[in-house]
């Protein structure tokens, strides 16, 4: 059985080198980000860490604002969890703050306080991969290493008119072969890497039309010159999401609302949250609930529905403004722990994920409709 991936034409890819690195100087000028302006080792990683699944627009203000509070790989190393998880909180994916954390201890451990320069023992640190390795080592070393991710992917599979499928890993590592010994060093090998960033997330955009008179590769490209830009790249569709129903419980006595810890593994692990039941709870149900924790409703107020969209599962939230009888007591022995703080505490200091903050302003503007 033939194994060859449908890479054709990559006697075009030495073309393409050239007028990317003239594009990108005036482009980069148009496209100011933070990580640019001291591209050392550990901003380069954080950035990147960041740019996953995340716009660079929205990426600047969390990493700033986490530079502020762990300006060094020591600092990340010895931060707190709590402190982390709300630093990261909004941005998603939380594994990767976890994986950071994990990545800076050993780097103290075993490699005296800096990112390995060497491509394995890089790879081999948690939650860095042959994209983000690649990423580090040319924009923050010189390394001739590509970074190829999506925007790579695409580009190089509409310039190819390629029909590899960019969701196969063979398919990234056929390019990332093609590309590699094509790479300089030196400070040309991040600005390439950048420009390919630049150019996927500007002009040869990932949904809609590309906008190919602004391209500096239009007259190399394949797909543009057949008039079929949108046929590429192609790419297996996803299975679709699963998705989930909950019923959110905001409790609340006087000032303080309860919350709950997640646990330590799975999605969103070891984030707070609060108290949530499966399904589309009734309010007997609820009521039920509250008894288990020797907690009485003195009102049950319905809350709007939310949706909120993971990468592989949907939850479909209803809630609940629930103000408790006094007094209340809780159970001390609970196998489901809350602990009661105030708005201005879960701002401050408690890592609540985006799923729940569709219900957050209703910490502050408690409706006054009661329900009994």
């Amino acid at each position: 059985m033939n194994q060859t991936l449908p890479l054709s034409h990559t006697d075009i890819l030495p073309d393409i080198l050239p007028p990317l690195l003239q594009w990108y100087p005036a482009q980069a000028d148009n496209r100011q980000l933070p990580w640019r302006e001291s591209p050392n080792p550990y901003h380069t990683w954080l950035s990147e860490i960041m740019l996953q699944q995340t716009r660079a627009s929205a990426v600047i203000p969390y990493y700033e604002r986490f530079l502020d509070a762990l300006p060094d790989i020591p600092a990340l190393a010895a931060a707190d969890e709590t402190l982390l998880m709300k630093l990261w909180q909004g941005l998603g994916y939380y594994s990767r703050a976890r994986n950071l954390q994990k990545a800076a201890r050993i780097i103290m451990d075993r490699h005296h306080g800096k990112l390995p320069q060497d491509q394995s023992a890089l790879q081999n640190l948690p939650g860095i991969g042959p994209y983000t390795a690649g990423a580090i080592g040319a924009i923050a070393w010189g390394k001739p290493w590509p970074a190829v991710d999506g925007n790579v992917l695409r580009i190089v599979s509409r310039v190819l008119a390629s029909s590899a499928d960019i969701a196969s890993a063979r398919t990234r590592r056929a390019v990332t072969d093609a590309l590699s010994p094509l790479y300089p060093s030196g400070s040309s090998a991040g600005a390439l890497n950048q420009a390919f960033m630049d150019l996927g997330a500007t002009i040869c955009l990932p949904h809609g039309a590309p906008h190919c008179p602004r391209c500096p590769l239009a007259a190399l490209c394949l797909a543009h010159e057949a008039g079929r830009e949108q046929d590429f790249p192609v790419k297996k569709a996803a299975r679709p999401r699963r998705v989930e129903q909950y019923t959110v419980l905001l409790l609340r006595q006087g000032n303080t609302y309860a919350l709950h810890q997640r646990p330590k593994k799975g999605l969103l692990a070891g984030l707070w949250e609060f108290p949530n039941l499966p399904g589309k709870a009734a309010r007997q149900q609820i009521r039920k609930y509250l008894r288990q924790y020797s907690l009485t409703a003195d009102s049950l107020v319905p809350l709007p529905e939310a949706r909120h969209i993971f990468s592989h599962v949907e939850w479909k939230l209803s809630g609940w403004l629930i103000c408790l009888a006094a007094p209340c007591c809780i159970v001390a022995d609970s196998s489901l722990p809350l602990r009661w703080v105030t708005p201005q505490e879960i701002a401050k200091t408690y890592s609540v994920p985006a799923a729940f903050s569709h219900y957050l302003p209703y910490l502050y503007h408690p409706t006054t409709k009661s329900m009994k």
